[in-house]
């Protein structure tokens, strides 16, 4: 290939790609269709037979409520916009046409709902963006103007069009019954933009620019929210790693039991990778009443190490045990039983806690 071809090649690449954003939006190559006529049938000779015909390629004929100005420039070719579940437990109805997307309850230390409000205001707040009304009983939040300016060229292009977008948009949370589902919808309220001398206002729009619109905050609303996780599950892995004080006290039944300086969700996961590391075998567990069921198998030592006599084993027996986890004011409550739910004696808790205490207060336990 010559250096004369090649730059040609790299020149039209280059203009190819310092599209505006409107030429985006619309097909490529001119609209000359437009100035088409209707073309007629054909005309056969009196004398002659007419052919079959099909209507297999048929052009089908314009419903009355067709929107027949979306022709040429007019008429945008960009793919329709798609909501994104990528908040854990979220997911979208096929083939439902509004904005929304739909959240499980996956963390029962906040309610739904409330951690759906404060994810979306957080948003609100991060972006500048006031907050015209809020009723949370009737699950409404309508938003101030997002005013955003930008302008619009080519670098070949001597000239420059300022472009100004003003939105509003409406939030609807609807919670089902049992308070572990809801659906978050976005609504276009209000819609201004202006380009140079045009002005482009809601009546303008067809149902798949405001569509558009709609999905593009959702979607930015929904990205705020798995990062509000990911940062929350970051600080929390940091907190687990981290070692909690515990001393030995009694249950809210005056049984002995571990009182571990920490907060029930942080003392769960954490109590999980002690009893791992001291070879217990979590079997079953049910954090909604906070039972562990577990059995004991003894540490994964050397035999060299059993050798010198360095044997890290327990004063248990190789059976299954049972642990109750309960909130205690500002501490977690942890009670060791038999299979049978009975608690463990107080002298066989004492010669338990040395392991336990050390284990729970090391730092950077494995996960």
């Amino acid at each position: 290939m010559s250096r004369n071809a090649l730059s040609v090649l790299v020149l039209v690449g280059v203009l190819s790609a310092c599209t505006t954003q409107q030429e985006r939006r619309i097909a490529n190559g001119d609209f000359r269709y437009l100035d088409e006529q209707q073309r007629v049938n054909v005309r056969i000779p009196e004398n002659l037979s007419s052919p079959a015909f099909t209507k297999d390629y048929a052009i089908p004929a314009l419903g009355e409520q067709a929107p027949r100005q979306l022709i040429g420039d007019k008429l945008e070719v960009r793919s329709p916009a798609l909501v994104l579940p990528l908040v854990t437990g979220s997911h979208v109805e096929e083939g439902k046409r509004s904005a929304t997307v739909f959240f499980d309850q996956v963390d029962d230390s906040t309610p739904l709902d409330t951690a759906i409000w404060n994810s979306l205001i957080s948003f609100l707040d991060e972006q500048g963006i006031g907050v015209d009304t809020f009723d949370k009983q009737q699950g409404l939040l309508l938003t101030d103007w997002m005013v955003a300016t930008e302008e619009e060229g080519s670098w070949y292009s001597w000239t420059k069009t300022e472009r100004e977008l003003g939105r509003r948009f409406e939030f609807k949370l609807n919670l089902k019954p049992h308070g572990r589902t809801a659906s978050l919808d976005v609504s276009l309220r209000d819609y201004m933009e202006t380009r140079g001398d045009k002005v482009i206002s809601s009546a303008d729009l067809d149902s798949e620019a405001v569509r558009r619109n709609e999905v593009e905050v959702l979607n930015s609303v929904i990205g705020h929210y798995q990062q509000q996780l990911q940062l929350a599950d970051a600080k929390r892995m940091r907190l687990i790693r981290e070692g909690m004080e515990m001393e030995m006290g009694f249950n809210a039944n005056g049984d002995p039991a571990f009182i571990v300086s920490g907060d029930y969700d942080l003392t769960w996961t954490r109590l999980q990778l002690v009893l791992r590391k001291l070879g217990f075998n979590v079997k079953d567990l049910d954090k909604s009443n906070g039972l562990l069921f577990v059995k004991y198998e003894g540490p994964q030592s050397s035999w060299w190490s059993r050798l010198w006599g360095n044997d890290d084993s327990l004063p248990l027996d190789q059976e299954e045990y049972r642990l109750q986890v309960n909130r205690q004011g500002g501490v977690t409550a942890v009670t060791f039983m038999d299979e049978e739910s009975k608690p463990l004696a107080a002298d066989l808790m004492t010669q338990l806690y040395n392991p336990f205490s050390q284990t729970m207060a090391d730092d950077d336990l494995d996960i």
